[in-house]
């Protein structure tokens, strides 16, 4: 695989980030939304998901590991951001664990600069950003001393594989949770943009999600009419 740019920071983070930002949404890609009168450019990535992305990585990066720095790689079809030092929590459970970081000071500084979003709320604004437009679930891995994130462009839901679904069922309902509410055909519809003659599709989502054990309903008891779901650790 070629590269066919290579960026290597030389600032200070707060200096530096705003410049990061717009480096990288200058070569994103964007869609063209054509309305009934004006036609106008939005971002395929959400703004607001790319940039905790990246203070993540710069934030939770593990200082005591030599190597490589944190680094953005942009795919035709996805944005990766990477850092030394493996999630100190369960990598499953980024939305509801409570926040912890390796480099405190440096979380708290890139909060009140306005860099990231307040203490535990950054990934849940991720997945909420990337469910708001739609996009495939977010993927959280860890390599070695390493840890990536993905974020993934847009793809038609008939292009996107089981595994997929079955995880953004189970994001969608971590988020719900989070939030105080609860999984439901109808939510997960919504999530999609599926629309009201497709609860069907919706169902057999969060039927392969059952199976995988990754969500449980609300009430062993309950009838499918107006069923509700949480994540099977909750």
């Amino acid at each position: 695989m070629a590269t066919d740019r290579e960026q290597e920071g030389r600032k200070g983070y707060a200096v530096g980030f705003e410049g990061l930002m717009e480096f990288l949404n200058d070569r994103l890609p964007r869609n063209e939304i054509i309305g009934t009168a004006l036609r106008r450019d939005v971002p395929m990535y959400p703004d607001l998901a790319l940039r905790e992305l990246v203070a993540n990585a710069l934030i939770h990066q593990d200082f005591g590991i030599s190597g490589a720095g944190p680094m953005v790689k942009m795919f035709g079809n996805r944005v990766e951001t990477s850092n030394l030092g493996k999630p100190l929590g369960d990598i499953d459970r980024l939305l509801d664990q409570p926040p912890r970081s390796r480099n405190e000071a440096l979380a708290a500084f890139m909060r009140r600069i306005g860099v990231c979003e307040e203490r535990s709320s950054g990934v849940d604004k991720i997945v909420f950003e990337s469910e708001l437009y739609q996009l495939p679930p977010l993927r959280w891995e860890t390599s070695g001393d390493s840890s990536r994130a993905v974020l993934f462009a847009h793809r038609k839901f008939r292009n996107m594989d089981r595994t997929e679904r079955i995880r953004a069922c189970y994001l969608h309902a971590c988020l719900k949770f989070v939030m105080q509410e609860e999984t439901t055909n109808t939510s997960l519809r919504k999530r999609f943009g599926f629309d009201e003659k497709s609860s069907a599709k919706a169902s057999r989502i969060i039927r392969d999600s059952l199976d995988e054990g990754v969500i449980k309903p609300v009430d062993p008891k309950q009838g499918k009419r107006n069923a509700r779901y949480k994540p099977a650790w909750a």
